[in-house]
């Protein structure tokens, strides 16, 4: 069935048989792979956002943890611009983030087989393997849209779509680009870029990027 999803009209057979094998053996890797879980960073964040219909922005830093148990913390270290951005996008995605720990099974919300059904996979111009995926299930934290994998590890780096679940109220329609890195051996979001519709208000655009101070019990070096 994987050979099925990859067609490349342009490029020779034999070029076509490479690609599939590729992606094929990357897609098996996924299918199985087992990583380690993120159960403890302390990072920094800096958000920034726009609304075009109002012309507003905002800004925030916030401090970050989450603690072996399962709890996330965040402390605004400061903020500017917007009230509306801050409270209604910006502290919605936060909260969200703060409840999803609080179910304690993070592994719910990973980017996984038992998570996501992968509906197609291609070779990317960029030599990454493209997953078309769909969430199991409707839940915040879920996108419906594609993962970009790298060739031959399957290790994630990319994942771009809509969430499946608003995070907030006052937020539909989002969607987003999570990028990946690894840091101390652990994969961890390292930058999000979301374009939601903003009850009221209308779009509202906003980046997020992430500096890690420790991941798992490991400093991270500055």
């Amino acid at each position: 069935m994987l050979a099925c999803w990859l067609a490349h009209p342009a490029a020779s057979p034999a070029r076509n048989r490479v690609d599939s094998a590729s992606v094929e053996a990357v897609v098996q890797r996924f299918m199985t792979r087992a990583d380690d879980a993120l159960t403890q960073f302390r990072s920094t964040r800096h958000l920034e956002a726009q609304n075009d219909r109002f012309n507003k922005e905002a800004t925030m830093d916030v401090a970050t943890e989450l603690f072996p148990d399962g709890r996330f913390t965040y402390t605004i270290v400061r903020e500017s611009g917007s009230s509306t951005i801050r409270n209604r996008v910006m502290r919605g995605l936060l909260e969200n983030e703060k409840e999803m720990a609080a179910a304690k099974d993070p592994s719910r919300f990973a980017v996984t087989p038992a998570n996501y059904e992968v509906m197609g996979a291609e070779m990317t111009e960029e030599g990454t393997v493209k997953l078309l995926t769909k969430p199991r299930r409707k839940e915040a934290g879920l996108v419906e849209g594609a993962v970009f994998l790298t060739s031959p590890d399957a290790d994630i780096v990319r994942v771009e779509g809509r969430m499946v679940k608003s995070p907030s109220f006052w937020t539909t329609r989002v969607d987003v680009v999570k990028r990946y890195a690894r840091v101390a051996g652990a994969r961890v979001p390292i930058r999000l870029d979301t374009t939601a519709r903003v009850r009221f208000a209308g779009m509202s655009t906003m980046t997020m990027t992430y500096a890690y101070e420790m991941v798992n019990g490991i400093a991270v070096a500055q």
